[in-house]
């Protein structure tokens, strides 16, 4: 069976539960939390973003990246004696880290599940081809199914992530042994990614919480132009975005299932691999009419697409 590349935006988490999956709902329960941000935190975010209230959209949270890496590089320049912030603005990139965390935890932990008919179409899909998957989400939608199923188990399943029980390496990537897995390749991280001892772990799921108060630094949660630095400061998502060339490579077809479009990262690294007939693209009809949808992601990818439009994306079948 023909090996693809599916790479799955948040437009799955969308169709099935739009509220749930919205950013700025996330962003605002998570400010709203009981005994989490105090008033100075609060209102140190809220002067960066000149608003009353919690932030909205990637906009605003490039306003947080860029004070975050401000603060970061004058903690850099103090010494014992002196600094250049106060304590507020010292921990204020901690701060955030955690409020980011949080916010993407909540998104992940979704109570829900995929449609049957849709997970077992996929399910035997990936099984039969070992087609790889990378995400650009936070949700568990897909990495619960894909666990239950056997999909992923650890080395030996029909996908691989390189997250074993001893944590995160790149070697654990590597086809052995005559194995001919496909990769799981989180493109944006997972609030599951934890340094502990020096090694990326990833938690089980019932251990992230929303009382958690440890932040991951393997989180993809910000403006897009700031994407390519947060990936690059992570080894873990930089190796991932490194096996998403050698995906591309074996993939004789790409299926972008529910993604905007809007990751000029993602974009420009795809680009050399498509051909007019290898890429097709499965979305939401309400993005708009199939001559203007055709002609968008021919401006974003430079090759003609095929456009599918559904008023629900999960009834898509035909992997």
């Amino acid at each position: 069976m023909t090996r693809k590349l599916i790479i799955f935006g948040n437009g799955l988490g969308m169709s099935i539960d739009p509220n749930h999956f919205s950013l700025n709902r996330a962003l605002n329960d998570i400010w709203d939390k009981d005994n989490f941000l105090t008033v100075d935190q609060k209102t140190l975010i809220q002067n960066c973003i000149d608003q009353q209230r919690a932030p909205e959209g990637e906009e605003e949270l490039d306003i947080l990246h860029r004070v975050v890496t401000a603060c970061k590089s004058l903690n850099n320049l103090a010494t014992a004696n002196v600094h250049w912030l106060n304590n507020n603005g010292q921990s204020f990139p901690a701060d955030t880290a955690k409020y980011i965390h949080k916010v993407a935890t909540d998104l992940h932990n979704y109570d829900g599940e995929l449609p049957k008919d849709f997970e077992e179409a996929l399910v035997s899909f990936v099984k039969e081809s070992r087609s790889h998957i990378a995400t650009l989400n936070y949700d568990k939608l897909l990495y619960s199914s894909f666990i239950k199923n056997d999909v992923l188990n650890g080395y030996s399943g029909d996908l691989v992530d390189g997250m074993i029980s001893d944590g995160f390496l790149p070697e654990n990537l590597e086809r052995q042994y005559e194995k001919g897995f496909g990769y799981y390749l989180h493109l944006h991280g997972s609030p599951l990614f934890v340094n502990r001892n020096g090694i990326v772990i990833k938690l089980s799921r019932d251990k992230l919480t929303l009382e958690m108060n440890e932040a991951s630094e393997h989180i993809v949660l910000t403006h897009v132009k700031h994407k390519p630095s947060v990936i690059a400061a992570s080894h873990v998502l930089s190796t991932y975005w490194d096996y998403l060339q050698f995906a591309l490579s074996e993939a004789e077809e790409i299926i972008l299932f529910g993604y905007s479009g809007l990751d000029d990262h993602l974009n420009k690294v795809i680009r050399p691999y498509l051909t007019a007939e290898n890429l097709k693209v499965v979305e939401w009809n309400g993005a708009g009419e199939q001559g203007k949808r055709e002609k968008y992601w021919l401006e974003k990818l430079g090759k003609k697409v095929s456009v599918n439009r559904l008023d629900n994306i999960t009834n898509f079948t035909e992997w």
